[in-house]
């Protein structure tokens, strides 16, 4: 037994005893990939897997009931008796004895773009003509074809179907899922079932292995670490090493060894289950089902057999058992095409084409699934086939020529298909980001061109030095550049239509990667120079030229393109000389842009935000910047350069830059919307008695309000009403003039000398960023303003008077009366185009306040349903502050802005056991009931989504009701204090 869990690789006569002959030895030049499926963790050879895997075909393919599990011996010529025999037990045998039918019309062949290869194997089996050389005889049916395909001798197999009529005879009726094979197995042989005592040995030795990897190393449900039959199992397969099992029926070992085995394969993820799992734990499974897709391929030269379809329906029996499914078999076909068009030597362009169709149907299954096992060998899987690929097109001009480039179509496209599945359906990253900022195939195809036209520009770069001699002085960098133009030609001419499948612009990719290429050489050379020579001046027509031939093509390849070719040309910089001037032009811009924002963050910490600096009410800072940049914008037009157009995106972008720092350092300091918020005091129930008149001393303690978050200044607050008005103008003027400098902008381009009249044409010179901060900050600005001039500024007549003690004496009035000012401020101050947004942010706060005084005022508050009333009175006339009598804000704003609150108020006066009924109903539609415990209604949490559908905002009209049933229901419901 000291051979059980030996080195898996057998010699030949080892693997014949057992009867499986060794694979056919692969020529050099066709090597099959790399498994790309995970390691076993158990020493199974591939003929034990494979011999393992014809065991599980032919049980799953066995009839059942009573019918005999026979085999039909295919050792002679056909005769019409064997045929008749054959057709006889076909209507009386497993599946696997079916007679083959005509492969001509294989529908599996016709779906993968394979054409059958019966007329090129001298017609139909037995065919042939007078004088013809006999072609090797066919196996007549399907049982015969699997056991050729996977090698499997008649006496092995025979002794298969014995053991399986064997089991059969003793489990009548039961399925071959519903059976450990290797446990059964064992269970039907002994040594003397078996001629030499060391095949006994290696075929008990590699069945105690399957169990080891289907039940302890693979399980299909995990093992606990306590597991007392995984410990037993683990044991006995110990044992082995030392002593060989007894088997047989009768052995006191097997018993022992059925119980542990039984124990573990019958464990499911849902504790129930009618069969057996012990080959369909990953990745026992793939390596298993691996072997049966491998006899869809032909032995002798891995085509596609003609019987695909029977294969195929066979090897689905198998999935119940293997716990294979439709997507798994598509990934481990795929797998297969391709490995097999691989070991063709890349020649057989049909299996290429299959794996490309096959793969298709897996990227498919990839978008609907997560299972994390399939994922890990479609990962794996795919990483190989990509790995395999892209080693060949990342220097396709190695690899690919006109003897072979009908195989580059198809090797682009596998390639192509893995990536974007490895990044669009497993990648973390890719979901974290949009999907439209990432074109995986684009991308893969960009990556293969520039890294392809790289790797051949090296080469022309060593060929172009080794052309130069005494006898040859015409410079390097013009003999680099005539090879470079060839070699774009090429491009163009054999590649590109190739790779525009996928990358509409392939040939505008290769150009400009050779034109940066060439541009790098170039410019060392420049910068080499010293004085103007005849050889320098021909390297510059040579460089001319080849610039001009390369951008022809890419505006040819890119005239169908969104943007006409202009980022192509834009990634093909000019190779003259003036590059050095445009370089420290760059340098020209870069310092007036930081010395601009410099000034900006100077400026910024003294500016005051006065509202008396000017008559239009914005910062004179923001008009200092503003002729900064007009100046700035004059000095870059009058720079003796050819090249203002080109430069000047960099200088907008600069200026875009500083304008939105600007913009940014406007509104910071201000504070949020929710720094102003006061904090909600906890909830209490109202002291059901006398009217509430608490003395001072009793009073709780209302929330603290917030300031400013700079906190107090001295002299004019920055952050006054006043102030905050004018930095909104400020961001408005800056946004108004916006439109001003992309005008003039455009007049400095036409009067530039060296401009023509329509270089304007489809340029755009946007200030994006600061149109977009300055519209964030008048946003930010309004709210702040807003709820700084509620909560902070007015929060004392919220919190302290407003609904205190006796409602008829602490109405509403007092709060329009401080409003009215503030509305006065805003109206004079604001400009007009952003003065209604300013009030509308002014009246949602208003309201937004009203309804935290009526929900969360603190326990100084109590109302009774007669109250309701007097408040639906004061909102109304809260209403008509922001209407103005018609010269105020839109009605339709007004009402938007006050719907939460007028949804809300009827709650006021709704009946205390209505209420009570409401909040119950809304609890129990909700989930928070599950969280109960003792029957006992759970708290429901806060929002701020005030409704009379939130069981909260429900609760809170209840906690100031002043009512003896609210008070009665909160202090039995929740034991909520009176007072804080």
């Amino acid at each position: 037994m000291a051979r059980l869990f030996r080195d898996p690789r057998r010699d030949s006569a080892s693997s014949s005893s057992n009867g499986f002959a060794p694979p056919a030895a692969a020529s050099p030049a066709a090597s099959a990939l790399p498994s790309p499926f995970p390691d076993l963790g158990v020493q199974l050879s591939a003929a034990e897997l494979r011999e393992t895997a014809y065991e599980v075909l032919v049980a799953a393919s066995r009839t059942t009931g009573g019918k005999p599990l026979t085999y039909i011996p295919q050792a002679g010529p056909a005769s019409p008796a064997s045929a008749s025999s054959a057709s006889s037990a076909n209507s009386s045998s497993s599946s696997l004895q079916r007679s083959l039918t005509s492969a001509a019309a294989s529908k599996m062949k016709k779906a993968l773009g394979l054409k059958s290869s019966a007329s090129s194997k001298g017609g139909s089996p037995g065919s042939g003509g007078a004088g013809a050389k006999a072609a090797p005889r066919r196996p007549a049916t399907v049982g015969e074809l699997m056991r050729s395909q996977m090698r499997v001798s008649e006496p092995a197999d025979a002794r298969i179907r014995r053991g399986l009529l064997r089991i059969a005879a003793g489990q009548l009726g039961r399925r071959a899922e519903a059976m450990v094979l290797p446990l059964e197995f064992l269970q039907q042989f002994k040594v003397s079932d078996f001629p030499d005592p060391q095949e006994h040995e290696a075929w008990q030795g590699r069945n105690l292995k399957l169990i080891e990897a289907g039940l302890l190393v693979h399980p299909f449900v995990p093992l606990n670490k306590s597991d007392s039959s995984a410990q037993r199992l683990r044991q006995i397969i110990r044992g082995a090493y030392d002593r060989p099992l007894e088997t047989g029926k009768n052995s006191e070992s097997m018993q022992v060894l059925r119980t542990a085995v039984m124990s573990l394969a019958g464990r499911s993820h849902d504790g129930t289950s009618d069969g057996c799992h012990w080959a369909d734990g990953f990745p026992l499974n793939i390596h298993l089902y691996q072997m049966l897709v491998e006899t869809c391929f032909d032995s002798d030269d891995s085509t596609v057999v003609d019987e695909i379809d029977e294969v195929m329906e066979l090897l689905k029996k198998t999935w119940v058992i293997l716990g294979i499914n439709q997507m798994l078999h598509n990934l481990c076909f795929a797998w297969a095409l391709f490995n097999h068009f691989v070991m063709s030597g890349q020649v057989d362009i049909e299996l290429l084409s299959a794996a490309e169709n096959q793969l298709v149907e897996v990227a498919k299954d990839a978008k609907t699934t997560k299972d994390p096992n399939y994922c890990k060998v479609l990962s794996s899987t795919l990483s190989s086939i990509m790995g395999w690929t892209e080693k060949r097109l990342l220097a396709y001009h190695e690899t690919f020529n006109t003897s072979n480039i009908e195989s580059m179509q198809g090797i682009v496209s596998i390639g192509v298909t893995a990536a974007k599945v490895l990044v669009e359906d497993i990648s973390h990253e890719y979901r974290r980001r949009r999907k439209d900022e990432t074109n995986v195939a684009r991308s893969r195809i960009e990556t293969y061109v520039r890294s392809s036209l790289r790797t051949a520009f090296a080469q022309r770069m060593e060929e172009a030095d080794s052309k130069r001699s005494s006898r040859n002085p015409t410079p390097v960098m013009s003999i680099l550049a005539k090879d470079i133009g060839d070699l774009a030609i090429k491009e163009k001419n054999l590649y590109s239509p190739i790779l525009k499948t996928w990358h509409p612009l392939a040939s505008g990719v290769a150009v400009a990667t050779l034109h940066s290429c060439y541009g790098s050489e170039l410019k060392q050379f420049i910068a080499g120079l010293t004085e103007l020579t005849p050889e320098t001046v021909q390297v510059l027509k040579s460089a001319d030229k080849l610039e001009k031939d390369l951008v022809n093509i890419a505006v040819e390849d890119s005239v169908d393109s969104d943007d006409g070719g202009k980022s192509l040309i834009r990634e093909m910089p000019p190779y003259e000389a003036e590059n050095a001037i445009a370089n420290l032009v760059k340098v020209w811009i870069k310092e007036r842009v930081d010395r601009l924002k410099g000034w900006v963050d100077r400026s910024l910490k003294q500016e005051t935000w006065s509202p008396g600096a000017n008559r239009d009410n914005f910062a004179p800072s923001s008009v200092e910047m503003l002729r900064i940049i007009g100046e700035t914008l004059d000095a870059f037009f009058q720079l003796p350069i050819p090249m203002h157009q080109a430069l000047l995106p960099d200088l907008t972008a600069g200026l875009d830059r500083s304008l939105q720092l600007y913009a940014s350092k406007a509104k910071s300091g201000c504070g949020a919307r929710g720094s102003f918020m006061p904090e909600l005091p906890p909830l209490t129930r109202c002291e059901v008695g006398s009217k509430l008149l608490f003395k001072k001393k009793d009073k709780p303690q209302n929330p603290q309000h917030r300031g400013p978050q700079n906190g107090a200044t001295n002299g004019t607050d920055p952050l006054g009403l006043p102030q905050l008005c004018v930095r909104l103008n400020t961001l408005q003027y800056i946004r108004s003039e916006l439109e001003n400098l992309e005008k003039k902008i455009k007049t400095c381009l036409r009067n530039v000398e060296s401009a023509q009249a329509d270089i304007t044409n489809g340029l755009e010179f946007k200030f994006e960023l600061c149109q977009a901060a300055c519209q964030e900050g008048i946003q930010h600005l309004c709210e702040t303003t807003a709820y700084k001039v509620t909560f902070f500024d007015l929060g004392h007549i919220l919190w302290d008077t407003l609904y205190i003690g006796d409602i008829a004496s602490s109405r509403v009035d007092l709060l329009l009366r401080e409003l009215d000012p503030i509305l006065e401020t805003i109206s004079g101050t604001v400009h007009i185009k952003v003065r209604n947004r300013a009030i509308t942010a002014l009246m949602k706060a208003t309201f937004d306040g009203f309804l935290l005084v009526i929900l969360a005022g603190g326990p100084l508050r109590a109302f009774t349903r007669q109250d309701s009333q007097i408040i639906e009175d004061d909102f109304r006339s809260l209403r008509d502050l922001f209407l103005a009598d018609g010269d105020g804000l839109p009605e339709e704003l007004v009402d938007k802005a006050s719907s939460q609150v007028k949804n809300v108020l009827p709650l006021l006066r709704t009946d205390s056991e209505g209420l009570i009924e409401r909040f119950k109903r809304l609890i129990a539609d909700s989930d928070q009931t599950r969280t109960a415990s003792r029957g006992k209604l759970p708290m429901p949490m806060t929002t701020g989504h005030w409704s009379p559908n939130d069981a909260n905002t429900v609760l809170r009209v209840l906690c100031y009701r002043h009512e003896e049933a609210a008070t009665r229901f909160l202090k039995k419901t929740y034991g909520l204090p009176k007072k804080l």
